[in-house]
């Protein structure tokens, strides 16, 4: 399917794996030129190889988006690399600190809303005048389930995610009529590094199998899930790559959900 978007400029954050690398791969095969980042350059390098896109339309700049420096080394790099962006796609983040409310501490809360709030907004702050000055732009957070339907013992995350959809919904409101439509993603349980290390701490807290944690995880902890199963980065990706694509061309300030029913509410 052509997405229309051959030409244009993405930068992608947390790309080094899972969601991000995916989306990378998408909007590669689809004729854009894509900056990838995360924190560590040397894993951006590998995953940059396993892209296989010619040199000329893939750059790979670690950077930290907690970091106003970090940025704006950033959005130097991203600018004397390939000029403007069209797409920004904010995929960086972390499950940050868990445990019950009475458990976590302040330095708990701060180190998680910095990353998977305050770091977007910052990003998103960086890289603005870039995507307002094509006419044509497109923004894409990604949420999560729990920013609807909050976990007790993983609340800074829920409160951070509930942010996202917040500040999707109201950048949507500013720049549509200069051509930038924002959207946010809200996955659930995708088979990323992230869920990975959750459910090796699961098996060893219940001392099972990782198969076994995955299985009791979903029976006890997500039963709405329908399919049973965790979502493949490229699930996520796929709608993402829509969304920034020229066939999403009046669709603004919404939260696509690619969550196997795990939210219980339409």
């Amino acid at each position: 399917m052509d997405l229309g978007i051959a030409g244009r400029t993405a930068l992608i954050t947390g790309a080094d794996s899972g969601i991000g690398w995916e989306t990378a791969r998408l909007l590669l095969d689809e004729g854009a030129t894509v900056v990838i980042s995360d924190m560590d350059q040397a894993e951006l390098d590998t995953a940059a190889k396993t892209l296989k896109a010619p040199k000329d339309r893939l750059f790979a700049f670690a950077a930290d988006i907690t970091s106003v420096d970090s940025l704006a080394d950033l959005h130097e790099r991203v600018a004397d690399a390939v000029g403007d962006i069209d797409i920004l796609v904010q995929s960086a983040g972390v499950t940050g600190a868990q445990g019950l409310f009475h458990e976590i501490t302040d330095e708990g809360w701060t180190k998680t809303i910095e990353t998977d709030l305050i770091g977007p907004v910052r990003l998103i702050r960086q890289f603005l005048p870039m995507l307002r000055r094509g006419g044509w732009g497109r923004l894409v957070l990604l949420a999560s389930e729990d920013a609807v339907q909050p976990y007790d013992d993983e609340l800074p995350y829920c409160a951070a995610k509930a942010g996202i959809l917040a500040l999707a919904k109201g950048l949507s409101r500013s720049y549509a009529l200069e051509g930038l439509l924002v959207n946010a993603v809200s996955p659930a349980f995708i088979h990323t590094p992230m869920t990975d290390a959750m459910m090796k701490k699961r098996a060893e807290q219940l001392d099972v199998t990782p198969t076994q944690a995955i299985t009791s995880f979903l029976d006890e902890e997500r039963p709405y899930m329908e399919l049973k199963r965790r979502g493949e980065p490229a699930e996520v990706a796929n709608v993402i790559a829509f969304l920034c694509s020229d066939l999403a061309s009046f669709v603004n300030g919404s939260n696509y959900r690619v969550d196997s029913g795990s939210v219980a509410t339409i």
